[in-house]
This record gives structure tokens, C-alpha cells and sequence, in this order.
């Protein structure tokens, strides 16, 4: 479900280089692969739906799914996969806490955007449904959709001044989106990965000031040139808080439950992974005219 787009198309790039058998469902708003099966239609279709109706699979993969209704629905139409359903949750589903790093075991937030998810997963189990469920924070790389990379590379190349929530202090997490892909294949292969939650980012969380020093080493920049303006994000309408791209708290989650089961760890440290996104991702796509006109909500100028 899924596959034409970030973290589905980098899966499916890693499945094909590795000779499976894919059959993809999407809107068909990008293309797909020639070599993989193309199912087209809207999830939030029941017509479009029926297109899997007496389909079976050994693995299906959800990376499009936000509510458990939309899981349901998959399933009550292909039944259960014969091997095992991975899903894409998000580690935006814990409860802010004054206690890091968070585990799969920390306290779920039930406001979450992302709850839906979770209800995903405990119906799973409930089921008895073999699956492995993934719990990234932020996802970054080529073919992002969010903009995290961007917002940073554009000011950084434009010369802008950079707004950055209090001293800088806060601590985040990102992980690249070929760890995340190459961690949901290695879970196929262990047995010890089913019915199991993983975290899912790099090894290290890092500052907003690191994240701004990272993003200006990955596109050359000397960070003694770049104008840092602090804000106070307290004294922001919320809607306004929306306009710095990552959560203004901190973010870190534990992903030694991932490393020990299926004997992974990250490829990407920061650096490498923002270079990544700045050469094969922001050269090739970027706005020659970004819009910084909401930057003087958070600094004012």
C-alpha cells in the first residue's frame, strides 16, 4: 500500500534489487516501476479497494495507512498475509516526557495526530496478525515530502537569516530514509522481529544548533557566516509554531531494541545523510524563488 513516493519508493527499490515479487496500490499519481505490479486507485475508495479483492500475498506493506479502519479494510479484502504485514507507524505517537530516550514502551499520547496508528498496532495483535510495526522519527532524504532538509538548505543558500526556537538547545532525532527501508527488509528474515514494535532512527539525536552546523557542512557553507535568530516559541500562536519544521521539544527515541534483534545499525550519520539530500535531492529540485515571507512571524523581520 503505497510505493511510488520516499519511504515506499526507496522499499520498493530495495525489494526489486532483491528479486521479489511486488504488487503496488496507489493513486497513481507517480509513476511506478515497470517491473513491479501496478494496482491504481484511492484507499479511501471502497470501489477502487475491491481491485485487491481475492488477492493474496506472502508480505503486504502499509506505508500509506494513518487510521486502523483503513488496515481493516485491506485486510478483510486480501485476508492476512501468509508471512507477515509491516506497517509504518511513527514515534510521533509518544507522550511528551521529561524522560529521554523514549522506548517502545513509553507512554503513548492519545491526542496524537499520529493515535490512529497505535489503535493500528494493538488491533494487529489483538487479531493475531504476524506483523513488525516501525516506529521512525523524522524521516529525511532524497524525495522528502517534508521539508525538513529544505527549510534549512534554503535559508542557508539564500543567505537568509536562520530563526531558530530559543539557544538552539533543543534536542531532535532524524534517521535516513535507506536506514529505515534497509531495517524493514532485514525484518523479513528474522523470526524475532514478528509482533514486534521497533524504533526506528540514527543512533544519535542531535541539537538544533548541531542540525544547522550538519545541514551547513553538507552544502559548504560556513556556519561563522550564518545569521542565527533566536525566537521564543512560547509567545507563539500555535498555528505560528508550525512554521519551524521540527516539533519544538525534545525528540529522542531508543533504537537499541532494532540494533540487538536484527543486527542492524545506520548507514547515514548526519552529515553524510543531509549531504546526501543536498546533492542528489535540493540541487536537482530546488526553488530558485523560496517564499521566506513567514520567517518575520518568528523573528520578526
Amino acid at each position: 500500500m503505497g510505493g511510488t513516493r520516499f519511504v515506499g519508493k526507496s522499499l520498493v527499490s530495495l525489494l526489486s534489487q532483491k528479486k521479489h515479487e511486488i504488487t503496488l496500490f496507489t493513486r497513481g499519481l507517480r509513476p511506478a516501476p515497470e517491473t513491479v505490479e501496478h494496482l491504481v486507485g484511492d484507499r479511501a475508495n471502497d470501489v477502487d479497494l475491491q481491485a485487491l479483492r481475492g488477492r493474496s500475498f506472502d508480505v503486504i506493506i502499509d506505508s500509506s495507512g494513518r487510521r486502523l479502519k483503513e488496515t481493516q479494510q485491506v485486510l478483510a479484502l486480501t485476508g492476512p498475509p501468509k508471512y507477515r504485514f509491516l506497517y509504518l507507524s511513527s514515534a510521533g505517537v509518544y507522550e511528551n516526557t521529561g524522560f529521554w530516550p523514549l522506548s517502545e514502551d513509553s507512554k503513548i499520547d492519545p491526542n496524537s495526530r499520529h493515535y490512529g496508528k497505535v489503535e493500528t498496532e494493538n488491533w494487529l495483535i489483538q487479531a493475531s496478525i504476524p506483523f513488525t510495526s516501525f516506529r521512525p522519527t523524522y524521516i529525511y532524504g532524497p524525495g522528502n515530502y517534508n521539508p525538513i532538509e529544505k527549510w534549512f538548505f534554503d535559508r542557508l543558500l539564500h543567505g537568509r537569516p536562520l530563526p531558530l526556537p530559543g539557544d538552539g538547545s533543543t534536542i531532535t532525532q532524524l534517521g535516513h530514509v535507506s536506514d529505515l527501508a534497509n531495517a524493514i527488509y532485514l525484518s523479513l528474515s528474522k523470526e524475532v522481529s514478528c509482533n514486534r514494535i521497533y524504533n526506528c532512527s540514527s543512533k544519535k539525536g542531535v541539537t538544533f544548533l548541531g542540525l544547522v552546523k550538519s545541514a551547513a557542512l553538507a552544502c559548504n557553507i560556513d556556519i561563522d557566516q550564518v545569521d542565527l535568530r533566536s525566537f521564543n516559541p512560547k509567545v507563539l500562536d500555535p498555528k505560528a509554531r508550525k512554521l519551524f519544521p521540527l516539533r519544538l521539544s525534545h525528540f529522542l527515541t531508543d533504537i537499541t531494541r532494532l540494533e540487538s534483534d536484527l543486527d542492524w545499525e545506520p548507514k547515514f550519520d548526519l552529515v553524510k545523510g543531509l549531504t546526501d539530500s543536498y546533492r542528489n535531492d535540493y540541487l536537482l529540485n530546488s526553488n530558485s524563488n523560496p517564499d521566506f515571507s513567514n520567517d518575520a512571524v518568528l523573528i520578526g523581520d
